[in-house]
């Protein structure tokens, strides 16, 4: 059994086979679906998606750091309102982007650490996006820490040192998607040393499809692609790996 703990199946991409897409999940044994919503406009069709399959897919609900402007009140004023009504697993998805520009940096600082402190009062999981940000995203984490924060770094492909940082803060895990199985991408090697046990495992379909699908349109079912490679960096079984992640998935998102 595994868990895709980030996937945007709800994207557009899977309109004309979402159904298909969902079943094939399940087939690999992907059990558990975690979905991170983006935007306002995101929300509806996140919320529909889970609406359809309750037993499968879990949502989160947060402002992606690409979705901050200048003006964030009425996005912020939504999400929090959404976050109050209970329906959600997790805040997120969240963070800072500084990989296109830095125009907005502050903006994203302010955004993020709103969104760690309503988790902390919600005792929710937060899911970080941390692209090009690693100093500025985990600043603001380990200034906010507490025993009543959790979470994950969304699409780990940072450094033994990096791994090691997000480890002392006690209650946060590796998010390892597609990149682990990419030659020239550096995290295979990084996870030989940083082991599996902080992992959880992601897609975050439909981007980043891991080898040997490529450069095509992500999704849930390719999760033991990304467990073998894991497997096999760290010298163990994907049947470990399975057991280990989606231990670590239920301890994350407590269901």
């Amino acid at each position: 059994m595994f868990v895709d703990t980030h996937a945007h199946l709800y994207h557009k991409q899977f309109e004309a086979d979402r159904a298909a897409m969902l079943e094939r999940a399940l087939d690999a044994g992907v059990t558990k679906l975690f979905l991170p919503n983006v935007d306002l406009e995101s929300i509806g069709d996140m919320d529909a998606l889970v609406a359809g399959h309750p037993a499968t897919c879990f949502p989160m609900m947060g402002l992606h750091p690409c979705s901050v402007g200048a003006n964030n009140d009425v996005a912020m004023a939504e999400v929090e309102r959404k976050l109050l009504s209970g329906g959600y697993c997790a805040v997120g998805e969240i963070g800072i982007d500084l990989y296109w520009d830095r125009t907005y940096l502050a903006q994203q600082q302010e955004v993020f650490r709103q969104h760690v402190r309503w988790a902390k009062t919600s005792d929710l999981p937060i899911a970080i996006h941390c692209r090009q940000s690693f100093a500025e995203t985990i600043a603001i984490v380990e200034e906010e820490n507490s025993d009543r924060l959790r979470g994950v770094f969304h699409c780990f492909t940072g450094t033994e040192e990096e791994a090691r940082r997000i480890g002392e803060l006690g209650g946060f895990y590796l998010g390892i998607g597609g990149v682990i199985t990419y030659p020239k991408g550096g995290l295979f090697e990084t996870m030989r040393t940083v082991g599996p046990d902080r992992c959880v495992l992601e897609t975050d379909a439909p981007y980043l499809a891991p080898v040997p699908f490529r450069g095509k349109r992500n999704e849930s079912s390719y999760i033991p692609h990304i467990a073998e490679r894991l497997a096999l960096a760290c010298g163990t079984t994907i049947h470990h790996i399975a057991e280990l992640t989606t231990t670590n998935a239920e301890a994350l998102f407590r269901r």
